[in-house]
């Protein structure tokens, strides 16, 4: 199968949020190992990962340099974290695959998301992003054109905006890798966030963040991919996360897993994007995704394991999880 992975950011920090280099590195070389298994299987593999951490820590170094140096803009923020971070993922899965004596072959394609430029959201910008600073601190950052809120007792915080990804420009490079036997990764983080500039097949990068996942599930659509698997830290996706009455999702209707989504089913900030991707590939090709942990990857392709979303049926009424899943 042709196969997108959407690897969550935690992946690739430690246990307790950490981000040094080495906390990096550790955390992808552990993520790698299921992804080669599936690779030396004979899977077409297309991952995409997060670059939070990454990103973050790249603002913290423009606002303790913005007094001397003018602060690099997101969309150079993006291609540096998809570099970096697709080094690491390189070198560990190349390194995991020579252990299984594959000769499977990586490449990273450091990918641009176009966006809309009239998209609402940059008219109001409200995706907060990177540490809480002083008044006088996030002066010095509005000063060089960025947007601040107050935020009460925690200081002030910077807001981007989150537009809609309309299309992975790079896919056809992808294709193409992917036709040549190469395992991809690209358009981390969501992608670096461009609009059409006016010019011949001209772009301009923007400051926005683009949903990771919604990228994700934009991509596996564009590659014509078999499955799409949404990898987190939890097995399943929840209904009532946190509760008495929590339950995990197995198999699950499109058409009943939107109906959760509108219910607002799903925390906003964590599943909700997850179910959202996965809804919209299952919508958009027919075929299923997966919501999962890392280790249980290669199980939820067989659909025996994760929340399997499933096209809608020929027939109405399904309730949601009330079976098993299939592939």
């Amino acid at each position: 199968m042709r196969v997108v992975i959407a690897v969550g950011g935690n992946a690739m920090t430690a246990a307790d949020g950490s981000a040094r280099p080495q906390d990096q590195q550790s955390a992808i070389e552990r993520a790698v190992e299921p992804i080669a298994e599936l690779i030396c299987a004979g899977h077409q593999v297309v991952l995409t990962h997060g670059n939070g951490p990454q990103v973050g820590n790249l603002l913290v170094k423009n606002e303790l340099a913005a007094s001397v140096v003018p602060p690099v803009p997101l969309d150079w923020c993006g291609a540096q974290t998809q570099a970096t971070v697709g080094l690491l993922i390189l070198n560990a899965l190349d390194r995991a695959l020579a252990a299984r004596n594959s000769q499977a072959r990586t490449a990273v394609v450091v990918s641009r998301t176009e966006v809309a430029a009239d998209d609402p959201a940059f008219s109001a910008p409200s995706k907060p992003i990177g540490r809480y600073l002083s008044r006088a601190d996030a002066a010095v950052m509005t000063g060089h054109g960025q947007h601040w809120q107050d935020r009460g007792e925690r200081g002030w915080r910077r807001v981007v905006a989150s537009p809609e990804p309309l299309r992975c420009l790079d896919a056809p490079a992808v294709v193409a890798l992917l036709a040549a036997g190469f395992a991809v990764v690209c358009s981390g983080g969501g992608g670096i966030p461009v609009v059409a500039d006016g010019s011949p097949g001209g772009y301009r990068g923007v400051e926005a963040v683009i949903d990771k996942d919604l990228t994700a599930a934009l991509l596996a659509d564009a590659l014509a991919a078999d499955r799409l698997v949404i990898a987190t830290d939890v097995e399943h996706a929840v209904l009532g996360w946190g509760t008495d009455s929590a339950t995990p999702l197995a198999g699950v209707d499109v058409d009943d897993l939107e109906a959760l989504i509108a219910e607002g089913a799903f925390a906003s900030g964590s599943m909700a994007p997850k179910v959202t991707a996965a809804c919209r590939f299952t919508r958009q090709s027919g075929k299923p995704a997966a919501i999962t942990s890392l280790s249980k990857i290669a199980d939820a392709l067989a659909g025996v394991a994760g929340t399997i979303v499933r096209p809608a049926p020929s027939r109405p009424g399904r309730p949601a999880g009330a079976d098993g899943p299939s592939a």
